[in-house]
């Protein structure tokens, strides 16, 4: 089983990649900072799971290719 991410987390992870998506990468240290940069999510377990989801959905993407 997979983990259930909130609604607003995979919105945010979303409209990120969709705004950015080239800038990000499967390295979750630079998605974290990258993740600070663009929004202003202010908690680390926030932005921890933004970024969680977004190299979840590169890595997906990556597959397909």
């Amino acid at each position: 089983m997979g983990n259930i991410r909130p609604t607003y987390i995979k919105r945010l992870a979303a409209k990120l990649l969709l705004e950015h998506g080239d800038e990000f990468s499967v390295d979750f240290d630079s998605n974290k900072e990258k993740v600070v940069e663009y929004t202003n999510v202010r908690g680390k377990s926030i932005r921890n799971r933004v970024a969680g989801c977004i190299v979840r959905e590169k890595r997906i993407e990556s597959r397909e290719r």
